[in-house]
C-alpha cells in the first residue's frame, strides 16, 4: 500500500495535468512549484509517477469526459498510484469525482492550495476523500503563474466572477469576484522580471472587475478594502521595469473602458490585442443568455480600438446553439460578427450545465445544428485571421519566440499576436526579433 504519511522520504513523484482555461494553467504552475518545495519531484504526465494530479475544467461536457478518460489512462498504467482532482468539476460535483473508480482525492476551491497537506494524509486503497465546502465559503485569493519553459507568463490577479450568465457555472465553481492587490501584483511582476520572463497574460475570471470583492496581497481571507480598479493596475504595471509586453486575455466589453483602450494605445508594453468576449451577435440571444450588455456597445469598443490602433488585433468568444437560437438569430449573429473588425474568433458549442438557468429555455438546438453553426464560424474565423494576416504583409513588426523546438521549427508572436513560424534558431528563444512578415 503506498502511503504519504511521515517523513516522506522514499516515494513523492508528482505529475500534473491541466483542463481549460489559462487561469487554471496559472494555477497548476503553482501548486507544482508548491509541492517541489516540500520536497516533491516533478515528472511529465506521461511517466510514472507516485501521484497524479488532474487541474479540471467544467465548462463543457467534453472536460468532463476528458477528466474520466485520464483516471482510466493512469488506473491502466499506474494502478498503485494516487489521484487527486481538484478545479472547477471537482468543486461543481465532488461526489460523481470520487465514484470514478480510481480517485482518491477530491478537493474543492477552498483546499487546492493546501494540497501538500491533503496527499500526506493519503493512502492508496482507502476510499475517495473530498475536501470541499460551499462555494459561499470561498473568499481568499492565491497569486498564481505559469512559468514552464513558456515565454509567455500567465499572471493571475483576479478569481470568481458576480455575474449570472444564463449559461454559465463558474460562479459555483470558483465562487464570488476577488483579486490581488495592486501592490502585489507588482511585487509578482517583478519576481517574474527577475526570472528572465519578458511577456506577461494578466488573466483571471472575469479580469476586468479586478479591485472588487474579498482578497488582496496574495493572503488567503480576510476582506479588502482597496479602492483599486482594473485601469489602476494596468496603469502601474505600464510603469514597471523589466516585463517588455503584457497582454489582458479576455475582457467583458462592458467593463473594457475608453481608458483602458486609450493607456493600451499609448503604452509601449501593452500590446495592440484584446480578447474581448461577445457569445452572441443578437440582441436577443444576449438577453437570454443574460449578458450585461448589446451588440452596439460592443460595436462601438471595436470602432474605438480599431480607430486609436489599426493594427490592433481582436480576439472574439461566440456561443453557438443557445436555446432558443433560431436559425434567423444565428444569421444575424453571422452578419454582425463579418461586419465586425476582428481578427479571430473562439467559437465554442452550447452545451447544457447542471443548475444554469439556460436549462429552462427552449427551443433546445439540436446538436447536429449546434455543429453545423459552429463549423460556419470555425470557417469565417479562418478567413478573418487570413486577411489580418494579408493585411500586414510586408510590415516589419517585433517577434518573441518561443522555447520549443517544433520539429525543427520556432514559434512566436508578433506584438499584434500573428503566429510567425521559422526554422529553429537557438539564439533567438525568449528574444524579441524585428520581423518582415
Amino acid at each position: 500500500m503506498l502511503t504519504f504519511a511521515g517523513s516522506m522520504a522514499e516515494s513523492r513523484t508528482v505529475a500534473f495535468h491541466t483542463l481549460g482555461c489559462k487561469l487554471n494553467f496559472s494555477e497548476t504552475s503553482s501548486l507544482s512549484r508548491m509541492l517541489e518545495t516540500e520536497g516533491f519531484e516533478k515528472k511529465e504526465f506521461d511517466e510514472m509517477a507516485d501521484v497524479y494530479v488532474i487541474n479540471t475544467c467544467s465548462v463543457t461536457d467534453n472536460a468532463d469526459k476528458e477528466c474520466r478518460q485520464l483516471v482510466r489512462r493512469i488506473q491502466r498504467k499506474a494502478p498503485e498510484s494516487l489521484v487527486v482532482i481538484t478545479g472547477c468539476y471537482a468543486q461543481l460535483k465532488p461526489k460523481e469525482i470520487s465514484e470514478i473508480p480510481g480517485v482518491d482525492l477530491v478537493l474543492g476551491a477552498a483546499e487546492k492550495f493546501n494540497i501538500g497537506r491533503h496527499i500526506r494524509e493519503l493512502a492508496k486503497g482507502d476510499s475517495a476523500r473530498i475536501c470541499s465546502c460551499d462555494i459561499e465559503e470561498v473568499t481568499g485569493f492565491h497569486s498564481s503563474w505559469s512559468v514552464n519553459d513558456r515565454t509567455r507568463t500567465f499572471l493571475k490577479v483576479q478569481d470568481g466572477c458576480d455575474y449570472n450568465c444564463s449559461f454559465c457555472t463558474i460562479p459555483m465553481a470558483r465562487g464570488k469576484s476577488r483579486s490581488d492587490s495592486i501592490a502585489n501584483v507588482v511585487t509578482n511582476a517583478e519576481h517574474l522580471a527577475k526570472g528572465g520572463v519578458k511577456e506577461i497574460v494578466l488573466t483571471g475570471v472575469n479580469l476586468g472587475d479586478f479591485g472588487n470583492g474579498p482578497g488582496g496581497a496574495g493572503s488567503a481571507s480576510g476582506l479588502s478594502s482597496r479602492d483599486e480598479n482594473f485601469f489602476e493596475l494596468v496603469k502601474e504595471l505600464d510603469k514597471l521595469e523589466g516585463i517588455q509586453r503584457y497582454r489582458i486575455s479576455s475582457i467583458e466589453p462592458n467593463l473594457l473602458t475608453n481608458e483602458i483602450i486609450e493607456l493600451v494605445a499609448n503604452s509601449d508594453k501593452f500590446m495592440p490585442h484584446f480578447h474581448i468576449p461577445l457569445q452572441s451577435g443578437s440582441n436577443k440571444v444576449l438577453g437570454l443568455m443574460r449578458r450585461r450588455y448589446k451588440r452596439e456597445g460592443y460595436a462601438d469598443r471595436v470602432k474605438l480600438i480599431k480607430t486609436l490602433m489599426p493594427h490592433a488585433a481582436i480576439g472574439v468568444d461566440v456561443i453557438v446553439g443557445f436555446p432558443g437560437e433560431t436559425e434567423t438569430d444565428f444569421k444575424d449573429s453571422f452578419d454582425f460578427l463579418h461586419s465586425l473588425d476582428i481578427s479571430y474568433l473562439h467559437v465554442f458549442t452550447y452545451s447544457e450545465r447542471d443548475n444554469t438557468h439556460a436549462l429552462s429555455l427552449s427551443p433546445v438546438v439540436p446538436l447536429n445544428i449546434r455543429h453545423e453553426r459552429n463549423k460556419t464560424l470555425r470557417n469565417l474565423s479562418y478567413m478573418k485571421m487570413q486577411y489580418f494576416t494579408e493585411e500586414h504583409a510586408g510590415q516589419t513588426r517585433k517577434v518573441l519566440f518561443e522555447g520549443q523546438d517544433k520539429q525543427g521549427m520556432i514559434e512566436g508572436y508578433t506584438d499584434n499576436y500573428i503566429r510567425i513560424t521559422t526554422p529553429y534558431r537557438e539564439e533567438w528563444v525568449n528574444e524579441i526579433v524585428e520581423w518582415k512578415i
